[in-house]
């Protein structure tokens, strides 16, 4: 059998066009997977917005139903008792305080994959270059 011999200008066309079609392939795989990743963050933040929705509903209902409360006289002067510290006449006033602590949880924020993408796209990116390009030498 006899060697077919690679010249010198295919081996120039295949690694041009061969590193041209990994970078394209990479580019194009880098793409999908940031696009998913914005789909999901935006499916994230559409939940998190119909529960503020459903949230701020109900805080509208109470609101509504406050609002007919304060046209009551009574009521508001059991409001401003309660909550001012008012009295009636031959009242006194005795404040009792709550020890209760109220903790915030804290959210740590989502971790940006763009950076770890592009560097791992980048780094298999040369090291396929490399091979390809030692295969051919040799």
């Amino acid at each position: 059998m006899a060697k077919k011999k690679i010249t010198k200008q295919s081996k120039t066309r295949l690694i041009v066009f061969g590193t041209a079609s990994l970078l394209m392939i990479g580019y194009f795989l880098f793409s999908i997977v940031d696009y998913t990743f914005s789909i999901s963050k935006l499916e994230n933040q559409k939940k998190e917005l119909e529960h503020e929705l459903v949230s701020l509903k109900e805080d509208e209902q109470t609101l509504k139903l406050e609002i007919q409360k304060l046209q009551d006289p009574e009521y508001i002067a059991r409001y401003a008792r309660e909550n001012y510290l008012y009295s009636k006449d031959g009242e006194y006033i005795i404040k009792i305080e709550d020890n209760k602590e109220k903790k915030e949880e804290k959210t740590q924020p989502l971790e940006d994959y763009r950076t770890y993408m592009i560097a791992g796209f980048a780094v298999s990116g040369i090291l396929i270059f490399g091979f390809v390009l030692k295969k051919m030498v040799h």
